[in-house]
């Protein structure tokens, strides 16, 4: 194949190579040249042959024929939910994102004693799309099935950290007066429920003490909440969690639910969407270069424990806002404040029940952000099949994720695990 380029021209910035090509199309196509090396896995299982087609509102989560694209254009499938798709906005000034004149040569070795590359890895894993940032710069970007920069990626439950941040937004702004006060004092809607009765901190840690399993199997709690938001509202459906198991505030239970009541409270606090809020305040103040999506129900509120919809370049620059505590890069302008984001980033400032290895074996849980164990301040977004952020400030390093795995949980296949020893390659990589 022969590729044929534009133009460039080469800067130097922190001791590497960027290159600014004049045409997008050129780096397209050097982007692409490493996926024709290889054949994804699983294409036909995934729809290759048929054009990665579709879901319905019906079928789109679970239905792996149509996973990819599905995953990659969930903006297209009409009733989920019963509502709306809200649009955040681009921003008029992107934050640019140079890229490398090469991609850094990463080997790291392997569980079973194999070294392993970043092209063994895809060739190993279901991974649309994956994206490596470092001090800014594009270290790497590569798209699998048919995948590319155009294609919004559903979020899964990365989403519900960006619930987080307009939490954290809507605190500097006075529209909530405190973490301790409880859902229903901004939610009328909630009032006599569970979850309205929780306070903010509470939900944002899933520390509620109600009884929800979230097993993905289309029969446990969020199937039933699911079924009932669909006819009355997701905050509505709240009435539906009636037990509480623990004291509020003891204990580390995953429970998506508690993102929406967030979301219920958000909405109620500001007047707005979460995406008409977050529209201005982060999604164009951080620099995105493409408008995100965001799947709602009847009455408008954002199912907001996912559904959330965005370019790779794009996650991608939300992880390097976050890399740099808050903060954009290029202008210096603190969108996220740095106080509250240290606070839902930081383990050490966690009660031990929701510390590493305590919220769970591996991770910790702070404000709907998992931490990483270690004294190094890394943590986490994560999404079922396969989506994920993972970023470490003190290198300014983002890792960002768009997959389509076999299964939502992520122990239930290898990808949870290599991903975790490519972040490490990393780690060991770019370490000082």
């Amino acid at each position: 194949m022969l590729l044929k380029c534009a133009s460039s021209n080469k800067t130097r910035r922190g001791g590497s190579t960027v290159v600014m090509a004049t045409t997008r199309h050129c780096i397209w196509l050097a982007m692409l040249l490493p996926a024709l090396l290889h054949a994804a896995p699983d294409e036909d299982l995934l729809g290759r042959q048929q054009g990665y087609p579709l879901g319905t509102a019906g079928d789109w989560f679970s239905n792996e024929a149509v996973r990819v694209g599905s995953f990659s254009n969930q903006g297209a499938i009409a009733g989920i939910l019963n509502g709306p798709v809200h649009q955040l906005p681009a921003s008029e000034q992107p934050l640019r994102l140079p890229r490398a004149a090469s991609e850094p040569a990463l080997r790291w070795l392997a569980d079973d004693g194999v070294e392993r590359d970043v092209s063994a890895y895809l060739a190993r894993q279901r991974v649309m799309g994956l994206m490596i940032v470092k001090d800014g710069v594009v270290q790497l970007e590569r798209y699998q099935y048919e995948r590319g920069p155009e294609h919004r990626f559903v979020s899964h439950s990365m989403a519900k950290s960006i619930v987080a941040l307009a939490v954290g937004l809507a605190l500097q702004e006075g529209k909530l007066r405190s973490l301790d006060d409880t859902a229903e004092r901004y939610a009328p809607g909630l009032a006599d429920t569970l979850y309205g009765q929780t306070s903010l901190r509470n939900l944002l840690r899933m520390a509620s003490g109600v009884r929800f399993e979230e097993r993905y199997d289309g029969q446990d709690d969020l199937a039933r909440y699911g079924r009932a938001a669909s006819r009355e509202g997701l905050e509505a459906a709240a009435s539906q969690i009636n037990q509480r198991i623990a004291p509020q505030g003891t204990r580390f239970h995953y429970a998506s639910t508690e993102t929406v009541m967030l979301a219920a409270a958000l909405r109620g606090a500001t007047g707005q969407s979460l995406s008409d809020y977050l529209g201005p305040r982060l999604w164009q103040a951080m620099g995105a270069e493409q408008s995100a999506l965001w799947r709602a129900d009847r009455t408008g509120l954002e199912a907001a424990a996912g559904n959330f919809n965005a370019t790779l370049g794009d996650y991608a620059r939300l992880g390097v806002l976050l890399a740099n505590d808050g903060r954009r890069p290029d202008n210096g302008q603190q969108i996220i404040p740095a106080r509250f984001l240290r606070e839902a980033t930081d383990w050490h400032l966690h009660a031990p029940a929701f510390q590493p290895g305590r919220a769970s074996p591996y991770f910790g849980y702070g404000y709907q952000f998992w931490t990483f164990p270690g004294n190094s301040r890394r943590f986490a977004m994560l999404g079922v099949f396969g989506q994920m952020m993972l970023i470490d400030p003190a290198l300014k390093l983002v890792m960002v994720q768009l997959a389509a795995d076999a299964k939502p949980l992520a122990g239930s296949t290898s990808m949870a695990h290599e991903a975790l020893a490519l972040w490490q390659g990393l780690l060991r990589f770019y370490q000082p």
